[in-house]
């Protein structure tokens, strides 16, 4: 028996699908294709995918970055990962949350916190992500890395390697409303977050991108920027 809440959803999908046929959001993908831009996000995919699923230490360093960009810049994340990245595999908490103020983060102590308490789980993520269940391998992120929601941890599998997450922040639900695919979600729970991923899946399909590819290009149409 379908529940009421799977019903909306399917209900709010097939009325997405139908927008997205009027508007033209795929067809500025597919002038964005014919530039250079195509060439900058192939080689930011390629990178994404080099990165060394076996070495512990690689996983945690991304991991701790996308710790890093919740609710924060993500250029400015980058500079501070530059900067203090060591401190985070022999930092104390304390030692974590100073580095980071003083490299300007707007939130250190709770991403200090983060940080330190998702050390437990550095030795245990190439093991995880040898999952063959993609779906199960988000929810274990999610549930043992502390800070990381739905956006985080997609963010955190996208950039090393994995094509079928969708990380949906305001700027990619901006550009969704704007282009009448979706409504504005009052709230993004975990319900509306796989909703408009499952819309994105399928717009990804009709542009002939994968998720890690089309969030680069969404990306890129809201900011004009490519980062990772």
């Amino acid at each position: 028996m379908q529940t009421q809440s799977s019903h909306f959803l399917n209900i709010n999908i097939l009325i997405s699908m139908s927008d997205m046929e009027k508007n033209d959001l795929i067809a500025k993908i597919e002038d964005l294709k014919k530039t250079d831009i195509k060439t900058i996000i192939d080689d930011r995919i390629k990178e994404f995918k080099e990165i060394k699923r076996e070495s512990n230490d690689e996983l945690f360093k991304e991991l701790c970055f996308c710790l890093m960009t919740a609710n924060f810049n993500a250029e400015k994340s980058i500079k501070i990962q530059d900067q203090i990245g060591q401190c985070f595999f022999n930092g104390s908490k304390d030692e974590i949350s100073n580095n980071l103020k003083k490299a300007g983060h707007r939130f250190p102590n709770a991403r200090a916190e983060y940080i330190y308490e998702s050390k437990k789980c550095k030795d245990k993520l190439s093991k995880i992500l040898k999952f063959h269940d993609e779906k199960a391998i988000r929810e274990w992120v999610i549930k043992n890395v502390k800070g990381l929601s739905y956006k985080e941890s997609s963010h955190f599998l996208r950039n090393i390697g994995f094509d079928n997450y969708a990380i949906i922040d305001f700027h990619i639900i901006d550009i969704l409303v704007r282009n009448k695919i979706i409504n504005k979600p009052k709230t993004l729970t975990k319900n509306k977050y796989l909703e408009i991923e499952e819309i994105l899946r399928k717009l990804a399909k009709k542009a002939n991108l994968t998720l890690a590819e089309l969030d680069l290009y969404l990306w890129y149409m809201e900011t004009g920027k490519i980062l990772k």
